[in-house]
């Protein structure tokens, strides 16, 4: 009797043995489940909404779809060869069950602050996979020098450790990060502010963008600052992680802001130059509460009108894929979030942040709001603010690139900010209204509507030998 195929399409996201740690798994469950062959089949994450698109309008999608957050507006519009949807609910086809297949049932136990962001109306429509946040880092022993004890936890007090490492360390910058989305987003969440109405597209369609906000000029003022001052190190390049990466690894910069994803390559540059790693949460603007965070990543998109058995294996695989067991796995191996309570207590259990302090940063910057302590991001959902929760819209890759591009010009030619993200607000207004009149038609076809950022350097840190980053002491049970 042959196997039931499960077909997986995923987003190769290029790290060092990232698709055979996927293969395996698919291998493993299958010896579990011999009635299913999940067949994992890796794509360039630029291009596999295209390729998804493409499939769909031939009735030949796969049963699990990968895609990047940036995509999951346009995910909910895909339509498939009849017009129905192309995707459905993870949470209603599960329909309340604490196991499928034997497999236990992990949607219930997701971080609040991931499973948030894939949530619509109370509803988990699609499967969180990676989960990455941003944090700062800095180099312990120029800290001590410059006579830092606490690092920064505000924009003022990141002014005054850049100031202290100046003039103690010597340096000619102070501090570097990427000019890319997620800082403007996880900023922007901090405050409370939003980039679409209709409360980021969380109660309604979005159909209008603003990327002239208080809080956005707020962000994007203080890092113009910086820059005039001399501390922020702007190499240029959009968004050019591996040059602000080469900075701090070289020590030309005692502090980086950059994402939790980051935290592996970071550990192995300061043990390449033998200097001592610190981390903490991203800074916030002390002058607004704070609200929370932003998150970056990709879901698993369950194909709408499966035949039952297909459906079974899938949603089956899909929580073996995220059992306590693999997520905790996939966090020592990526960085990645932790995307489960019961994998981050396994990994308490097996004292892997005791061995790698640097790694529990990005998961208690998600468990609690740190002004208000003790309140934790459970208490608040589903109804937390829309900010934290991420922005849904159309062409939300091609909005990104708007706002880098204008923050380049605001570094580099000291235009006004507020002029500067009003004429950028016109800009993404018009790729929104060009995204929503594709849509219209059909579903969204365009490439311009199916777009993922391009990452220019999207091997950035090649030179590390990731085998010898951590110690891989990988938790069981």
């Amino acid at each position: 009797m042959s196997s039931k195929v499960v077909e997986v399409w995923v987003a190769d996201l290029t790290f060092p043995g990232y698709m055979d740690r996927l293969h395996r798994l698919a291998a493993e469950f299958g010896e579990a489940h011999p009635e299913y062959e999940i067949r994992i089949v890796g794509n360039d994450f630029r291009t596999l909404p295209q390729k998804i698109a493409a499939a769909a309008a031939q009735g030949r999608a796969p049963a699990i779809a990968e895609c990047y957050f940036y995509i999951t507006q346009a995910a909910r519009d895909l339509l498939n060869v009849d017009g129905a949807p192309l995707f459905t609910s993870v949470e209603a086809a599960i329909g309340g069950r604490d196991e499928i297949l034997g497999e236990p049932v992990v949607i219930d136990d997701i971080i609040p602050a991931v499973r948030d962001y894939y949530t619509y109306d109370g509803d988990l429509t699609s499967m969180p996979s990676v989960g990455t946040t941003s944090l700062l880092f800095a180099n312990g022993d120029l800290a001590d020098a410059a006579g830092i004890d606490e690092l920064p936890r505000t924009w003022f007090e990141v002014g005054q450790a850049c100031d202290r490492l100046r003039g103690v360390a010597g340096l000619d910058h102070t501090i570097t990060w990427a000019n890319h989305g997620m800082f403007f987003q996880q900023a922007l969440a901090a405050q409370g502010g939003l980039l679409a109405d209709n409360d980021n597209g969380r109660s309604g369609r979005a159909t209008r963008l603003d990327l002239a906000s208080p809080q956005m000029l707020a962000w994007v003022s203080w890092w113009q600052r910086l820059h005039k001052d001399g501390h922020y190190l702007y190499t240029g390049g959009i968004p050019d992680w591996q040059g602000t990466f080469q900075a701090f690894a070289d020590q030309r910069v005692g502090l980086r802001i950059t994402s939790s994803n980051d935290v592996n390559y970071m550990v192995h540059a300061a043990r390449q130059s033998d200097f001592d790693l610190r981390v903490t949460r991203f800074p916030d603007n002390a002058d607004s509460a704070y609200e929370g965070n932003g998150i970056a990543g990709t879901s698993l998109w369950l194909a709408n009108g499966l035949d039952e058995v297909t459906q079974e294996g899938a949603l089956a695989f899909l929580q073996f894929l995220h059992n306590p067991v693999n997520a905790a796995d996939q966090h020592v191996t990526n960085s990645f979030l932790p995307i489960t309570n019961a994998s981050f207590d396994l990994l308490e259990e097996s004292e892997w942040f005791v061995d790698n302090p640097h790694h529990r940063a990005a998961s208690d910057q998600l468990k609690t709001y740190p002004d208000t302590p003790g309140l934790t991001l459970d208490k608040i959902t589903p109804h937390g603010h829309p900010a934290s929760r991420g922005a849904l819209f159309g062409d939300f890759a091609g909005v990104q690139d708007v706002m880098t591009r204008a923050m380049g010009e605001v570094l580099s030619t000291g235009v006004d900010p507020a002029a500067r993200f009003i004429a950028a607000t016109a800009e993404a207004q018009a790729l929104l209204d060009a995204y929503e009149a594709d849509r219209a038609d059909g579903g969204p076809s365009a490439e311009t509507s199916l777009r993922v950022e391009y990452f220019a350097d999207a091997k950035p840190y090649s030179g590390a030998d990731l085998e010898n980053v951590v110690a891989l002491k990988r938790p069981t049970r």
